[in-house]
């Protein structure tokens, strides 16, 4: 099975069985053709093997299937090859970190496959390629030649005021998303350059801590690249911040119509204190690109400006941050971009993967590429133009949306926590409904300062903070047919945050926090299974077949900034026979 992997072609996907890509293929759709279980059979569904990895972290991985081996990240950036059929280990690669230090956690989303090679972004940023049939490197390359700055605690805290509530984080560079191959390039981009500090939840069941950011020169640009799959060569760059012009044209509102709130009069009086803002300007890479292999473009979303949440120290639009993109395959160029959030500070990050679909207009089928944002909107744009075919009706609660930070604390909801965050959505291209896993987490944003420095100024900080009151999860069926109308929603009792998988089945695949994993009906939101995993479930489920039998694999270990439980299993589902 193993030397079959190592032939297949980067652009190869066998009919309904495998699971070749991130998002199954290039579309991103997550969207199985299987249909051996379905909304009459998925009662019979129970483990069939389960594979156990030896780490307990959040566990964030969508493991790929191609011909009958199954490859999985691990947290730490560990990867395995399995039998796909019985679970038994072929290899494992264990990763030795060159850097203790890790900008964005110990998650990984997952590998690519493909010219006999398996390619991982490392949380200490490198682009790993592995020998598909042993799992001996074949080449390993920094992503960034010069790591550029990096702040740690004591740096953002010189004074220690917030080291004394238990402090953590830095920022820096490393890689969780899953690399892309297109052709002979293998994409992926970087994180961690907009970094600030976390603070320890002040409850202890509190989902998260507060997070900070100071005003000031802090973080880098971000990027995506492409690498040579043979020899690990980059080939070529696209800078998700610009050297000029990231101040772009002081927009009022959002692209869309929606007012910003800023004081762009102080902006403009402000920009010349501020030329090479663009330097630190953060726009992480927090997830896998769609390519239209037609066109040659790939679709990608680009994370939040840096400082983070506070905007003191950078006038401006802040392009290309909060932004889906569209870029030439070949060259890297841009080709259109969709600011969704100008000027961020509220960290809206564009996180969930871009998903490729057809709509249907007066006019004939347009190319569209559709997006599940942290806003709590799904948008979909012609994929030639960049142009808003429409947004969503919102599928989490939307209160003070685009309130400024202030001294007194503005409460905003989605903040950067909820609605869609980097939760892949999966779409039906038979139905047209895509279905987004989403948050309702409130969050509190205040303006602060603390003495530090050697004239011991007051230095601005801005603080968002989770609000003590409840907060849940939403899976929302959204047809892309009639203008975003939602059709069916299930409400869960903890924020939702992992993925989904629809199948051909009639079934949308789900799980939760508390370590169900679910599956619904397509059409009408009925759950009809449940299966208890013992461990959060907080990574996307997928589905695939070996010699006739379908399986429905998910990573199960939880996700430790929302205090799920922690574990370490691949666990795969498949058929019970029917009399039992």
């Amino acid at each position: 099975m193993a030397a079959a992997a190592a032939a297949l072609p980067s652009d190869v996907v066998r009919s309904g069985a495998d699971w070749s890509r991130y998002g199954r293929d290039f579309s991103n759709q997550r969207f199985s053709p299987l249909a051996q279980i379905d909304r009459s059979s998925v009662r019979r569904l129970v483990p069939r093997w389960i594979y156990q990895t030896g780490t307990t972290a959040s566990f964030q991985a969508t493991p790929l299937v191609v011909y009958g081996v199954l490859y999985l990240s691990m947290p730490f950036d560990h990867v395995a090859a399995i039998d796909a059929a019985s679970g038994r280990e072929l290899w494992r690669y264990e990763h030795l970190r060159r850097s203790k230090k890790m900008c964005c956690g110990p998650a990984n989303r997952g590998v690519a496959v493909a010219a006999g090679k398996v390619f991982i972004g490392t949380v200490d940023a490198r682009l790993i390629a592995l020998d598909a049939t042993t799992g001996k490197p074949v080449w390993d390359v920094p992503l960034a030649a010069d790591a550029g700055p990096t702040e740690t605690v004591e740096q953002l805290d010189a004074g220690g005021a917030l080291r004394a509530k238990a402090a953590t984080g830095t920022t820096g560079v490393g890689a969780n998303m899953a690399p892309l191959v297109v052709d002979d390039k293998v994409v992926i981009g970087i994180t961690g350059v907009d970094y600030g500090l976390h603070l320890k939840a002040e409850t202890r069941d509190a989902p998260v801590g507060a997070v900070v950011g100071f005003s000031g020169s802090y973080g880098r640009p971000g990027f995506y690249a492409a690498f040579d799959v043979e020899t690990g060569r980059r080939l070529w760059q696209f800078d998700t911040v610009p050297a000029r012009g990231w101040e772009g044209r002081f927009r009022a509102t959002t692209p869309d119509g929606v007012a910003l709130n800023r004081d762009i009069p102080r902006e403009k009086a402000d920009l010349p204190q501020y030329p090479d803002a663009a330097r630190h300007g953060g726009g992480s890479a927090w997830t896998t690109p769609a390519f239209d292999a037609a066109s040659r473009t790939l679709y990608l979303g680009i994370g939040n400006p840096s400082p983070q949440l506070d905007d003191t120290s950078r006038p401006g639009d802040n392009l290309y941050t909060v932004s889906l993109a569209a870029i030439d395959a070949d060259s890297g160029t841009l080709k259109w971009h969709y600011q969704q959030v100008p000027h961020d500070v509220w960290g809206y990050d564009v996180a969930s993967p871009p998903v490729l679909f057809e709509w249907p207009s007066a006019a004939g089928s347009v190319p569209a590429v559709g997006q599940a944002s942290k806003l709590g909107w799904f948008y979909a744009h012609d994929r030639r133009s960049g142009e808003l075919l429409f947004k969503s009706a919102p599928f989490v609660p939307q209160e003070n949306l685009f309130a400024p930070p202030s001294e007194a604390g503005t409460r905003v909801a989605p903040g950067a926590v909820g609605g869609a965050s980097w939760s892949p959505a999966a779409f039906d291209p038979g139905s047209g409904l895509v279905f987004v896993a989403a948050s309702h987490m409130p969050m509190r944003y205040t303006v602060k300062s603390l003495q530090r420095g050697a004239d011991d100024r007051p230095i601005r900080y801005t603080e968002m903070q989770p609000i003590d009151e409840p907060n849940w999860g939403t899976l929302t069926a959204i047809s892309t047919r009639d203008g975003g109308r939602i059709r069916w929603q299930h409400k869960t009792a903890a924020p939702l945050v992992g993925g989904v998988l629809a199948t051909a089945g009639g079934l949308v695949f789900m799980g939760e926090g508390d370590g169900n994993l679910n599956a619904f009906d397509a059409a009408t939101g009925e759950r009809l299974w449940q299966f208890q995993c013992g461990a959060g479930v907080n990574a996307p489920p997928v589905s695939y077949a070996v010699d006739g039998v379908q399986y429905i694999a998910v990573a199960v270990g939880g996700n430790a900034l929302f205090g799920f439980k922690g574990g370490g299993a691949l666990i795969v589902f498949a058929l019970a026979p029917a009399d039992r």
